[in-house]
């Protein structure tokens, strides 16, 4: 059975399909009463669901007239989504930015779910058993060798 929040993810991304230019503009409260749900649910949809690794951009404007308007991020070339990912890293990448990456990739189909499933298996905590911050940096770094090794393969 699927939970509120992927039913709420279902819906926004439906309709950010439907928009040409892939923006949408809502107001919290409206989409929280058409789930019949608290406002704070969609708040967190759209935080964990709608994040810069997944291909997101969100903007807020809080009061009266607020709305929350996302954008669908797309990358020209699948070079130019794995260049803009590998911009994103910093000095460590976290399990659910890992997952995230990941799923967006699968989505922009640049991996097949045979090689998803291989690089979680390779960052995934209980395969990478060290301390923080040191299990973040590794992370990043194994996640910038295997898509760097895309990138290898797409100039092939």
């Amino acid at each position: 059975m699927r939970s509120i929040s992927d039913i709420i993810e279902g819906y926004l991304k439906a309709i950010i399909e439907e928009e040409q230019n892939g923006v949408i503009e809502i107001k919290r409260s409206e989409v929280a009463e058409k789930f019949e749900c608290v406002p704070s649910q969609i708040n967190y949809v759209i935080n964990t669901r709608f994040t810069a690794e997944r291909g997101y951009a969100v903007e807020s404007k809080r009061g009266g007239g607020g709305y929350i308007r996302i954008f669908r991020v797309q990358a020209n070339t699948q070079k130019d989504l794995i260049d803009h990912i590998l911009s994103g890293f910093t000095s460590g990448v976290s399990q659910t930015m890992a997952l995230d990456i990941v799923y967006r990739l699968l989505e922009e189909e640049v991996i097949t779910i045979r090689e998803s499933k291989l690089i979680l298996a390779a960052v995934e905590r209980e395969t990478i058993r060290i301390p923080l911050p040191q299990r973040d940096e590794l992370r990043a770094r194994i996640l910038q060798a295997m898509l760097k090794t895309l990138l290898y393969e797409e100039s092939q």
